[in-house]
């Protein structure tokens, strides 16, 4: 086998798909917004409809999470302006429907990233099981703080690849390293807030590819 058959889903930068295609991975991004490299390999449309088309490894990178994270259920008792609780109700089943395909998805190796998630959506999202780990840009050598959840399923943990020295509180660099918290309101933060750091896009398909070649190679019990 020369490369593995790749769906990154819920990515429109293409950084992760970019990174597998790199090392010779047959790689296609899918999500309902077009790719913004406008790539031919990326798939316009419901991750959902192509989960059972025969792929080697799912990494879904952005999947909506606002509703399930741990830090917005204040929301889902008191909402936001604009909002009623019963779309909060409804974008919660959404985003927990949404991850629970994912989750489940008929494809052996499964990576699917999440910020701590609050009882309500774990409730939801069939066989739920803890991230795996969270990670940080700064063990893979980018100089910026985002806690990062990672589901595994038939992978293993990233392992860092250039872990850095974070600066001080309070300083000039602290606050440049907390860039995508510090975001400013506007239509493109979710765009600044998602994207995928090349550093930890690398480690994914450097230890990913490489042990889901070797487990197609090398079959247990074979």
């Amino acid at each position: 086998m020369s490369g593995l058959r790749i769906l990154v889903g819920c990515e429109t930068s293409g950084v992760v798909r970019r990174a597998f295609a790199a090392r010779g991975h047959d790689v296609w991004s899918c999500d309902i917004l077009p790719a913004e490299d406008r790539s031919n390999r990326h798939i316009t449309g419901d991750i959902r409809d192509i989960l059972n088309d025969g792929w080697d490894m799912l990494a879904v990178m952005h999947p909506p999470c606002t509703r399930l994270c741990n830090s917005g259920v204040r929301w889902l008792s008191v909402p936001p302006p604009g909002k009623t609780a019963e779309q909060m109700q409804r974008e919660l089943e959404e985003g927990a429907a949404l991850f629970s395909a994912c989750w489940n998805a008929p494809i052996e190796r499964v990576a699917v990233e999440n910020p701590v998630m609050h009882r309500y959506a774990k409730a939801l999202i069939e066989n739920f099981q803890p991230a795996t780990q969270t990670v940080q840009p700064w063990w893979f050598g980018e100089p910026a703080f985002k806690a990062t959840g990672l589901y595994l399923r038939g992978l293993p943990a990233l392992e860092a690849t250039n872990r850095l020295t974070p600066p001080k509180a309070g300083t000039d660099e602290h606050r440049a390293w907390s860039a995508v918290h510090r975001a400013p309101p506007g239509p493109n933060r979710w765009q600044i807030r998602s994207r995928t750091f090349q550093g930890i896009a690398d480690a994914m398909a450097d230890q990913w590819g490489a042990f889901a070649l070797d487990a197609s190679t090398h079959p247990q019990g074979a």
